[in-house]
C-alpha cells in the first residue's frame, strides 16, 4: 500500500507527464474510467498553467501566435509546476526556458522580451512599501553615511537587453505594426529601469552610466563602492532623483569591515 506522499507523486507525474504508471490505479472507477478521469484533471491544470502564463506574458503571446504560445506554455508547466498557490508569481523560469526552446531560436530576441514581460508583472503584483523618510538619512553619523545600502521598492527591476525590446514590447502590445516594422534589432543595447508608480508600470530607458549607478545602488551595494565605481556620473543628481522617485524604501549601514 503506497503512502498518501507516494501516491501524490504518483498522480503528479501521471497529470504533468501522461506516464504510465500507478497513477490511474489509485483512482475509483464512479461510471468514468479512471485514465478519463484524470485526462480530465490534466486539462484543466495545463489549460489554467497556460492561462496564467498568457496573462503574464502578453508581448511573447503575440509575438509567436497563440497555438505556439500554447504548446510552450504547456510544455513549460510540465516540467515546472507552481511551487504556490499565486499563480502571479509564476512563471519566472519562462524566459530562460523560452532561450533554450529549439523551435524559438528564431526569434533571437524573445527571451528578453519575456523578461520585461516578467518585470512588468512582478512591478504590477509587488506589494506596496513607503518611500523612504529623507530624516532618517539626515539623522545619520557622518561616518556612517558611506555605509549606508539601500533597499529597493519592491516594484523595480533593472533589465539589460542587447536588442530594442522595449520598443518591440510596446509596439508588439499597441498592434503597432508600422512600428514593428521600422524596428531596428541592431539600435540596441537598452538598458531599461521598470517600476510601479501609482497605479500603473512604467519602462524607462536609462544611458549606461545612470543604468549601471542604479543597478549597482538597487542591489544594495553601500554608498561608498557605488561613488568609488562611478566618477564620471553626476552622483548627487542621481541619487536625489532616486529619493524624491520614492525608489528606496529603507537602508541599513554595513559595518566598517565592508570599505576595509
Amino acid at each position: 500500500m503506497p503512502s498518501l506522499r507516494e501516491s501524490q507523486l504518483s498522480m503528479q507525474h501521471w497529470l504533468l507527464h501522461e506516464a504510465d504508471g500507478d497513477g490511474a490505479d489509485q483512482i475509483l472507477s464512479m461510471g468514468i474510467a479512471p485514465r478519463q478521469r484524470l485526462n480530465i484533471y490534466r486539462n484543466t491544470i495545463l489549460g489554467t498553467l497556460s492561462k496564467a502564463l498568457q496573462l503574464t506574458f502578453p508581448a511573447v503571446q503575440r509575438l509567436v501566435g497563440p497555438d505556439f504560445f500554447e504548446a510552450a506554455a504547456q510544455a513549460f508547466a510540465r516540467e515546472h509546476p507552481p511551487l504556490c498557490a499565486d499563480l502571479n508569481r509564476y512563471g519566472a523560469e519562462f524566459p530562460d526556458f523560452l532561450q533554450q526552446l529549439e523551435s524559438a531560436a528564431t526569434l533571437d530576441y524573445l527571451p528578453d522580451v519575456a523578461r520585461l514581460d516578467w518585470a512588468v508583472n512582478r512591478a504590477l503584483h509587488a506589494s506596496d512599501a513607503s518611500a523612504l523618510e529623507l530624516a532618517s538619512l539626515e539623522a545619520l553619523d557622518p561616518g556612517e553615511q558611506d555605509r549606508v545600502c539601500f533597499v529597493p521598492h519592491p516594484s523595480i527591476s533593472m533589465l539589460k537587453s542587447t536588442f530594442p525590446v522595449d520598443t518591440i514590447w510596446r509596439a508588439v502590445l499597441q498592434q503597432d505594426e508600422p512600428a514593428m516594422v521600422a524596428i531596428d534589432l541592431k539600435e540596441g543595447p537598452a538598458l531599461l529601469l521598470v517600476e510601479r508608480v501609482a497605479d500603473q508600470v512604467e519602462v524607462r530607458r536609462l544611458d549606461a552610466a545612470a543604468w549601471s549607478f542604479a543597478e549597482a545602488l538597487f542591489g544594495g551595494v553601500c554608498l561608498a563602492t557605488v561613488l568609488g565605481n562611478a566618477p564620471d556620473v553626476d552622483a548627487p543628481a542621481l541619487i536625489a532623483s532616486h529619493l524624491l522617485a520614492g525608489r528606496f524604501v529603507e537602508f541599513h549601514v554595513a559595518p566598517l569591515e565592508v570599505l576595509r
